[in-house]
């Protein structure tokens, strides 16, 4: 029988945990409707409260964290325990590589125990090197260090805070920067005198985490958002000591498919305004140093995607015209307008495809990708070219900071499911390679860790790249637990990085694999657009036959595997969790998008109108009836669900709070099974959960706890 919710609600105040029941969301029946006239119910509509102000939905919400609580209180020594290892492989004091620009030297540090970074700088000069930096700073020598920003105060008292982005006017004088108290990435932008460390009395709210100084130092172009979507809609500029209330429009962008954001050319010759939708794009430019007036690079087209820097007396152009699925490079002239305009540099190769490209004097360094895997090409000026080796099957590299062009060194960064992040520098005329930093991480010795790189059929005959990792010793015989991991959606690739919470999951002999699947970009722009749309269903197949592949090779038993995923892998979740809930045994969804069409059809809420030519246009009869076919909120039935654990941040502006809130309701009212279903609502915090470095391990310990609880993973052997 079910019980009301205000009675279950004081049942949870009154019940000893130990027979403590979930909260009962009421049902109010509510039809949504689609233009064209579909229509369906929701009976827990209800729990949206654009405010976050509801007096019932938040009691709701509140339940189920006490739920929570209690049902995961015989965890929490093991969730300590988690904490405890995790935080301990942390090296509290580390700081990031030096870089130089403009005569400073700027990198980030931490404090022992502090949750947020301290942006610095020192000044260059003798003996001022990258390496030497790193020296002082291990060694505590902070006597000629500026702090830019230290973000610890900024955040003291507040259950939320972040600095989105911070700038450095052109004459190193002033600092511009962008912060947010609340999680739901509205910014608030700020100055600062670096000379004599005053914040001025300038303010300006509402803004996306996007600065660009002009030449004159007193001039700040910001990007502000629409108030209620939440979308990038207008660049604007300040001129410091000038009402921001009468800052002068510059751009507004009338099409409210297409993000928004704005920088500085290479050469530090024109700021720019990039505008990108889903399936096109367009840049704007105007000279850094007299900024009045914007001139279009070359005008939008549908199809036609392209972003560009300006280097060497010419524009550099990545675009995917004329048929370049995986994107070729091209040259324009200064002052180019038209497409007419453009020249082949770099032909388009349908076997690598590429992701993004930094230009210096001498060279031009190329990030791609190739049999679903990373790699950096250098060309050099005279037309010769190579690749920058890696030591691993299965491995991440990409283009680190390069904030100068005159150098012969290129930075690169360098990762793997068992190698630490690793920064290198390669001088590209001698071939000489020296490591800057690698990641510190106490108590981890990678000699007793092996990866491997596999490839899975799937049900189409299409073959899925997939990475592992373990503890060595481990053997293949069918017994071990496997924790699985993807995304799958915007063409993101999930690339097999180190993660040092996983350790502790390798530790006590669990797989960890991460599915990647079709809707990422790792094997070239198809194999996004094979998991987008409608072949969205591909996702879902490819993480379910990963699964099964992975157990019948041995490297799990059947009835001890997790999953996970978040936001778009959350919609990922959602999806398995009601196609193939036999092969899972937990899931993990976190701040998961579940309630695809009825988000789709609503173009109030955040993105929503920039994603129609991702996942399409609900108001369309062919994208509704796709849609409702794979919506987990709408394919939720009376069947026996794995144990899930469901986490989501009151004010997230990505993920509105009311879709996993209306999914677990429905999950409780037509489970079957037995097994428990968690929902926790960070009540301060939004798409990224809580803020600090701390903070969020916290939260991981606790379904990591769940996790390995329901797998019936024993203590480190």
């Amino acid at each position: 029988m079910r019980m009301p919710f205000l009675f279950a609600l004081a049942l949870l105040m009154t019940t000893p945990p130990a027979i403590a029941a979930p909260p009962d969301a009421e049902r109010k029946p509510f039809t949504v409707t689609a233009p064209f006239g579909a229509s369906r119910q929701d009976d827990y509509y209800w729990l949206r409260d654009d405010t976050r102000q509801d007096r019932r939905m938040l009691a709701y919400l509140e339940a189920e964290n006490a739920y929570a609580d209690q049902l995961l209180a015989p965890l929490k020594p093991l969730q300590e325990k988690l904490y405890g290892e995790i935080v301990a492989r942390i090296k509290q004091d580390d700081s990031s590589v030096p870089y130089r620009e403009r005569g400073w030297w700027y990198y980030s540090r931490y404090e022992k125990g502090k949750d947020y970074p301290v942006p610095a700088r020192r000044k260059d000069g003798p003996g001022v090197d990258a390496v030497a930096i790193q020296a002082a700073n291990e060694a505590g020598d902070f006597a000629a260090e500026q702090v830019l920003l230290d973000v610890n105060q900024l955040a003291a008292g507040k259950d939320y805070f972040s600095v989105g982005d911070y700038e450095v006017s052109p004459d190193n004088t002033l600092l511009a920067w962008a912060e947010d108290d609340a999680g739901r990435r509205q910014y608030t932008i700020r100055f600062r005198n670096l000379a004599t460390g005053e914040v001025y009395p300038d303010t300006i709210k509402g803004v996306s985490p996007n600065l660009v100084w002009a030449d004159d130092n007193r001039t700040l172009f910001y990007v502000e958002n629409d108030p209620e979507t939440l979308l990038t809609v207008r660049v604007k500029k300040h001129v410091l000591g000038t009402p921001a209330e009468q800052d002068p429009l510059v751009y507004e962008e009338e099409d409210d498919s297409f993000y928004m954001g704005i920088g500085r050319t290479r050469d530090d010759k024109y700021i720019t305004i990039g505008l990108d939708s889903t399936v096109s794009s367009e840049v704007r430019y105007a000279p850094a140093a007299d900024p009045r007036e914007f001139r279009v690079l070359a005008p939008r087209q549908r199809d036609v995607e392209y972003d560009a820097d300006h280097h060497g007396g010419r524009w550099v152009i990545r675009t995917n015209a004329d048929g370049a699925t995986n994107f070729k490079l091209v040259t324009a002239p200064s002052d180019a307008t038209s497409r007419k305009q453009w020249q082949d540099w770099l032909p388009h190769d349908p076997e690598g495809f590429i992701e993004g490209y930094e230009l210096f004097d001498g060279f031009t360094a190329v990030g791609e990708r190739s049999g679903g895997l990373e790699r950096v090409r250098i060309l050099r000026a005279d037309g010769s070219q190579q690749y920058v080796a890696a030591d691993e099957p299965a491995y991440s590299m990409g283009l680190s900071v390069n904030a100068e062009p005159d150098t012969q060194w290129l930075r690169y960064g360098y990762t793997s499911l068992t190698t630490p992040a690793t920064t290198y520098e390669l001088n590209v005329a001698t071939g000489e390679r020296r490591q800057l930093k690698q990641q510190v991480v106490p108590g981890y010795d990678p000699s007793q860790y092996a990866t491997e790189r596999l490839w899975v059929e799937a049900r189409d005959g299409v073959r899925i790249p997939v990475s592992l990792v373990y503890r060595k010793g481990f053997r293949k015989d069918g017994t071990a637990a496997l924790f699985q991991y993807a995304y799958g959606s915007y063409g993101i690739s999930m690339d097999p990085g180190f993660n040092g919470p996983v350790v502790s999951l390798l530790d006590r002999g669990v797989v960890y694999a991460i599915a990647h699947i079709r809707g990422g970009q790792e094997l070239g722009r198809k194999w996004y657009e094979d998991g987008k749309l409608l072949r969205k269903q591909n996702t879902f197949n490819d993480f379910v036959d990963v699964t099964r592949a992975l157990v019948a090779q041995g490297y799990a038993a059947p009835g001890r595997v997790a999953a996970m995923g978040g936001s778009a892998g959350g919609l990922l979740m959602g999806a398995v969790a009601n196609q193939a809930p036999q092969d899972y045994k937990v899931i993990v969804a976190q701040v998961p998008f579940v309630d695809v069409v009825t988000t789709m059809l609503d173009p109030s809420i955040p993105l929503t109108t920039n994603e129609y030519d991702e996942w399409g246009n609900p108001e369309q009869p062919q994208y509704y009836e796709y849609m409702l076919k794979y919506s987990p909120y709408d394919n939720v039935r009376a069947q026996a669900y794995p144990a899930m654990f469901v986490g989501t941040g009151l004010w997230d502006s990505q993920v509105q709070y009311w879709e996993p809130a209306k999914w677990v309701a429905k999950l409780r009212d037509l489970n079957t099974g037995s097994a428990p279903i968690v929902f926790r609502t960070n009540m301060d915090a939004g798409h990224g959960g809580k803020s600090g470095r701390f903070r969020r391990f916290r939260e991981q310990a606790e379904y990591y706890a769940f996790v390995l609880d329901q797998l019936g993973v024993a203590e480190k052997p």
